[in-house]
């Protein structure tokens, strides 16, 4: 039984058959959807470019082909580990052997006050929703420039709408790149005629806009929040399951309890190469952690190991990231041929490198992965 109707459970569905399973695959997913992908949301999708299909890990006919027992609007509401027993919603109880909990992440709503008049992206109506609401004529006001609102803001004004982005720290993305990159993806936003806010307190949000602290106001027809997501741990905490910053797991992505997995943005998992416990939120970890839990689930999973991955699309910029580097670590940008391209290399104090990116240099991204998975000193 899979938990969780998104990239990772949808994997895990496919990799279960793949491998021979021949007994019941029973996927539950909350929303009155097809299993989808979420990147589209904030890139292909959002800006119209793409058909929302497009999003579905699979077609409809793909489940019953391959014998899995699709429900979708219908939530789970409790599991007992004792009894291996999982609730639904709609009243039913089911029975498992093995349990994998893909329940994903949510948005964060930060404790701003009228917060409630804002929206979010993480579903394919909240999409809808903002596609609809993204036209010449009307402005937006974005808050968080992080890698949601970056691409938020990249779509919305690919519709035409006026972008205003509000972020508290010194430049975009700069938790995530640094000072530097975070500049340079600032300008690029200043480029496409996004009014940018830096070092900037959103104080309230009303029917008319935002107010910042000191008394400046947007004026604005839409508020969006993107300042990140929350693992969807409450199932797995109401379970009894062990708990911190997502559900906990070891490198088999095996939970606290028996015969309990977890995959995805929901999963805490030891990572054997940084010998601690990581939670990624990206689109490749769920592609490939779902059918790891599968693998293991069926009792023939290795540790999972991969390196971090994830990209990112806004306006002309496409960017691969790969790794995972300390803020403490060193950055190296090296400026390519043309305009809008780069590669960033980041090395810990061992001068191995622990990260590197790549903006419109395809086909670096093999390169940069080998470099790393190799341990390989660089020298500045």
């Amino acid at each position: 039984m899979i938990v969780g109707g998104g990239l990772a459970g949808a994997k895990a569905a496919e990799t279960v058959r793949e491998e021979g399973f021949a007994d019941s695959v029973v996927l539950i997913g909350a929303e009155d959807e097809l299993p989808y992908e979420r990147p589209p949301l904030s890139k292909q999708y959002l800006a119209g470019s793409a058909a929302r299909e497009e999003a579905h890990v699979h077609p409809r006919a793909f489940y019953a082909e391959h014998d899995v027992d699709l429900l979708t609007g219908v939530a789970a509401t409790a599991i007992d580990v004792v009894e291996h027993r999982v609730a639904l919603a709609d009243g039913r109880g089911l029975s498992y052997d093995r349990l994998l909990i893909a329940t994903g992440a949510v948005p964060r709503r930060p404790p701003i006050p009228g917060v409630e008049h804002a929206r979010t992206l993480r579903t394919l109506p909240d999409a809808d929703a903002l596609r609809r609401a993204f036209a010449p004529g009307r402005t937006v006001a974005i808050i968080g420039a992080g890698w949601i609102g970056c691409e938020v803001a990249a779509g919305a004004r690919t519709l035409g709408a006026d972008v205003v982005l509000v972020q508290r720290a010194p430049t975009p993305l700069h938790a995530v790149l640094g000072p530097e990159l975070g500049a340079w993806f600032g300008d690029l936003h200043r480029e496409h005629g996004v009014r940018l806010l830096t070092d900037a307190q959103v104080e309230r949000i009303d029917g008319g806009g935002v107010r910042l602290a000191g008394g400046d106001a947007i004026a604005c027809d839409t508020v969006v929040v993107g300042v990140g997501v929350a693992p969807d741990t409450q199932l797995g905490a109401a379970a009894g399951l062990a708990i911190d910053d997502g559900i906990l797991a070891d490198e088999h992505l095996r939970t606290s309890a028996p015969d309990v997995f977890a995959a995805g943005d929901v999963a805490n998992a030891l990572h054997p190469r940084y010998g601690r416990h990581l939670r990624v939120e990206h689109w490749a970890n769920a592609l490939h952690q779902g059918p790891a839990a599968a693998r293991s689930m069926l009792g023939h999973g290795e540790p999972y190991a991969r390196l971090p991955y994830f990209f990112s699309d806004q306006f002309t910029l496409g960017m691969e990231y790969i790794g995972l580097h300390d803020p403490a670590d060193r950055v190296v940008i090296k400026r390519g041929s043309e305009e809008l391209q780069l590669r960033a290399y980041w090395s810990g104090a061992d001068g191995r490198l622990s990260a590197a990116l790549h903006i419109n240099d395809w086909g670096a991204i093999e390169e940069l992965e080998r470099l790393i998975e190799d341990g390989v000193t660089v020298d500045a």
